[in-house]
């Protein structure tokens, strides 16, 4: 016998992730894995867990496309479009990710996950266990019962309705079997059971209410009048298959019961390691799992023993004479963003010693020797993350030079997919002894307090020595691995350009911002009351419910799209909507400006620091697989300029200096550029040779017409298929692009493929080379592991092939920007110009430039860049000039 306090969870599986793959917005990691699926369905989980308390789990999954159903109707879900790449590719790394969790996992040639849920949830049942069914699909309603709970949700992933028998019986006036008669009635299309044609929900429960099922309504047809009762006599038989295609079979041979699924919590370490690598952030904090891996003992090789020398206890004397054998530094800062964090203290490792100091000490005169030495450049010095230790410095009108070494900047290069950088990470990695972590001496978030001072000198002298303890095995293997001059002479100089640009910082004029802002808000008030007039009454335009109302109900528009709380208001189904009335595309704009209002105009706003009027981002360097960087606080990177409105917000962005002028250069098509090079496509390259537009030049080929005959569609779909192929697109990304069948979208890429026959050729081999060895390189050596190339699993490796072709090109276009922001660096620096970089964004570079000093820039900039990498093709950057970030594009 059970315990009374058992409750078995058993959750749908695909329908839950197929969920929360079309109802949240695409989310992708650092390794370029769409995680949306993954996240959407891990929120719901962690959501039943806390609320449900479950002593057992189960995830059931379908086991393949066909089942015993499809002997009996073999168009059963045949109506069902392929399942997205997109989406299949998350399915495996999701299975993994329960591994994690603990949580048991089914799936039966055969059988749906229907039926796998209903055969333990009638097992347990017959046990005396409570049970709750979480599912996105009604036809489980049918199990509900006094112990079975069914868990529907409702919007999105995590809201949820509760139904037992009572709840079904006050929403549709039946019992949770005559849900199986209902389906019988009506059918379901996304199962593509038939049902009985022209006959809806409303029918179907009017019908039950008053015959209770299916054959007792076939058996009183002749009660039935007019056209419905004619349709019931022709299709009788489709609504006693369609009853039977719709019920659960509850008597699945498994070969597993419900003790097997026992659920007794995850392991900490575990979970946080699996969640890291998903970049799951928020849910690493959310279960507070930010602590280091577990690692063996006698795995790990133990640290030396050093002595800690407190310089506020011991004085400077020490310190000072131990500077010229100086092995590491570290300093610790509070708080995520330099701009804005607070330095805490120093250690600087030398021999068996480490000196440590409280950072307030630094404004002490006794520090100026130590302070002279921090920015000498022929100091050299071994240190972890020197960009934020730069900053945090400078803001304290501090100098930091000689960066010799840098512990997480070397990480990245030998491995820019590994999602944790951290110095534990890194030790347990190297099978090296680990420290304390940081939330273990701090606190976590508000809780955050530097600790005793004891302790804090132990904390970041243990840090310190990791530092030098992580170089040697490091430094050894970019040796090994020919990524010596990547770490040398591109990323570890670029980290000092980026953190001098930085703290100099661009000019916002608040007031344009504010202006910018109240045009918003009056052309809002004004769409607001534009769209109240077009739907007849005033609703909330930002309410999915009441919009749909109006929409499809009031003005009667098509439906395009129902969920399971209604109907579908997204930015898709309205794009599709568009023709069909006015108030669509007021409503589209009155989305875009409300964004752009709280977004940037009022996220701006917050970040322009009072005394110098400047915005201050910081570019992370150590975050994404390609090379790129990625702009945070704020993210200058994402303003959106495809719209007018977006474009207007770069008005604000202003010389700091009066008379001088902002300067905007921008590579043209560099990707493309890049895949010509690395192809040796001659199509591609002879359209870049000859300097002739790229996608009329495509779409010549692919529709085999002339120039003179391309028009604007067919340009439109060649630009599309042009920067797809370099993202790996699929069938099913190119068809949502340009809104085509995907049927249509594979022809148009094949046809691509037959135009341009050297970038198939390329991508085929640049898979097949990836498989034997491991990983795809850019043109600069830098690596990208591919440890799924090989995977026996279709989506996964399907996945890691995709990345395979895409990396090298947009890896390389990445080390060519940061290699054009050297050159600049240098350019600007050697020939004396008070001319300053100021951002990076994309393909773009942003200057601001004294009027005596235009001419020569005008030139300069173009000519660096286009020199900053040599290839087959001309590198190309269009140079633009003007008093604002606007004008100057």
């Amino acid at each position: 016998m059970s315990n009374k306090a058992d409750k078995l969870v058993l959750i749908d599986g695909n329908s839950i992730v197929f969920r929360a793959f079309f109802a949240l917005p695409p989310l992708t990691n650092s390794s370029g894995l769409q995680t949306n699926a993954i996240f959407g369905f891990t929120t719901m989980l962690l959501k039943v867990l806390e609320e449900e308390q479950p002593t057992h789990v189960l995830v059931a999954f379908d086991a393949g496309k066909v089942t015993f159903r499809h002997e009996g109707y073999a168009d059963y879900k045949g109506g069902r479009e392929k399942t997205p790449p997109e989406l299949k590719e998350q399915f495996p790394v999701l299975k993994e990710l329960l591994k994690a969790f603990s949580i048991e996992q089914f799936e039966l040639a055969g059988y749906e996950a229907d039926d796998i849920i209903g055969t333990l949830s009638l097992q347990a049942e017959a046990q005396g266990r409570d049970v709750v069914v979480v599912s996105g699909d009604k036809d489980l309603l049918q199990l509900a019962s006094d112990r079975v709970t069914v868990l529907l949700t409702r919007k999105g992933v995590t809201e949820v309705e509760r139904y037992s028998p009572t709840a079904i019986g006050e929403r549709y006036g039946l019992t949770p079997t005559q849900i199986i008669d209902l389906k019988g009635l009506m059918g379901d299309t996304s199962d593509n059971i038939p049902g009985i044609p022209g006959v809806g929900e409303k029918t179907a429960l009017k019908l039950l209410h008053e015959y209770g099922t299916v054959e007792n309504v076939l058996s009183h047809v002749g009660e039935i009048k007019g056209k419905l009762g004619e349709k019931i006599v022709e299709h009788s038989d489709s609504a006693r298959m369609s009853k039977q295609l719709a019920t659960i079979f509850r008597e699945v041979p498994l070969a597993h019961t419900v003790d097997d699924v026992t659920y007794k919590g995850y392991d900490s370490a575990t979970l946080g390691t699996a969640l890291r690598k998903l970049e799951f952030k928020s849910l690493v904090e959310r279960l507070d799992l930010g602590g280091a891996e577990v690692t063996d003992a006698e795995d790990v090789e133990q640290a030396a023993a050093f002595e800690v020398v407190r310089v506020d206890v011991e004085g400077w004397s020490g310190l000072n004479d131990a500077l010229p054998r100086a092995e590491s530094i570290y300093v610790e800062a509070v708080g995520e963003n330099p701009h804005q964090s607070e330095g805490v203290g120093v250690a600087v490792v030398a021999g068996d010693q480490v000196y440590t100091l409280p950072y307030a000490l630094l404004k002490s005169d006794d520090a100026k020797p130590f302070i002279a030495w921090l920015g000498n450049p022929e100091a050299p010095k071994t240190g972890y993350d020197f960009h934020r230790t730069k900053l945090v410095l400078a803001w304290s009108g501090i100098a930091f030079e000689g960066q010799a070494f840098d512990a997480q900047m070397a990480a990245y290069v030998l491995d820019p997919t590994d999602t944790d950088l951290s110095l534990n990470g890194l030790l347990v990695k190297m099978g090296l002894s680990s420290i304390s972590s940081d939330e273990s001496v701090f606190g976590k978030g508000a809780k955050f307090q530097v600790p005793d001072a004891n302790k804090l000198a132990e904390h970041i002298a243990a840090k310190a020595d990791a530092i030098r303890r992580l170089k040697p095995s490091q430094s050894e293997k970019l040796e090994e691995l020919g990524m010596h001059h990547l770490f040398y002479e591109l990323e570890q100089p670029l980290s000092i350009v980026l953190a001098g640009m930085e703290k100099q910082g661009v000019s916002v004029q608040a007031s344009a911002l504010q202006d910018l802002g109240s045009q918003f808000e009056r052309r809002i008030e004004e769409m607001m009351t534009t769209i109240h007039r077009l739907a007849g009454f005033e609703f909330n335009i930002g309410s999915p419910k009441q919009l749909g109302e109006v929409l499809f109900e009031k003005l009667g528009l098509p439906v395009i799209k129902k969920t399971k709380t209604g109907y579908s208001t997204d930015a898709e189904v309205l794009e599709k909507l568009e023709p069909y009335h006015e108030i669509v595309r007021q409503i589209l704009q009155y989305r875009q400006l409300t964004k752009l209002q709280s977004t940037y105009i009022e996220g701006l706003l917050k970040e322009i620091r009072p005394e110098s009027g400047k915005i201050h981002t910081y570019y992370r360097q150590t975050i994404a697989a390609t090379g790129r960087l990625s702009s945070q606080y704020p993210n200058l990177q994402n303003i959106p300029i495809r719209m007018e409105e977006g474009r207007q917000i770069r008005k604000a962005f202003v010389p700091s200096e009066p008379g001088w002028r902002i300067l905007a250069a921008d590579y043209s098509q560099i990707e493309l550029r890049v895949l010509a090079h690395i192809s040796g496509d001659d199509g591609l390259k002879e359209a870049f040779v000859k300097g002739l537009d790229v996608h009329t030049k495509t779409a010549m080929d692919v529709f085999r017409v002339t120039a003179d005959q391309v028009d604007s569609n067919m340009r439109r779909q060649a630009k599309a298929v042009n920067f797809g192929i370099v993202y790996g697109i699929s069938d099913y990304g190119l068809s949502q692009n340009l809104n085509i069948t995907r049927r249509e979208a594979a022809e148009f890429i094949e046809q691509y493929f037959q135009a341009f026959p050297g970038v198939k050729r390329y991508m085929e081999t640049v898979v097949e080379q990836a498989r034997q060895d491991g990983y795809v390189t850019t043109l600069q050596g830098r690596r990208r592991y591919l440890a799924e190339i090989k995977a026996s699993n279709f989506n996964l490796r399907s996945f890691a092939e995709r990345t395979a072709m895409n990396t090298p090109i947009q890896g390389t276009a990445a080390d060519i920007i940061k290699l054009a922001m050297l050159r600049m660096n240098e350019a600007i620096r050697d020939r004396g110009l008070k001319s300053r970089m100021l951002l990076q964004v994309h393909d773009e570079l942003v200057f601001e430039v004294p009027e005596e000093e235009l001419a020569v820039m005008e030139k300069l900039v173009p000519d660096v860049m286009a020199s900053a990498l040599q290839l087959d093709v001309p590198l190309v950057a269009d140079v633009s000039v003007g008093a604002n970030w606007y004008e100057a594009k």
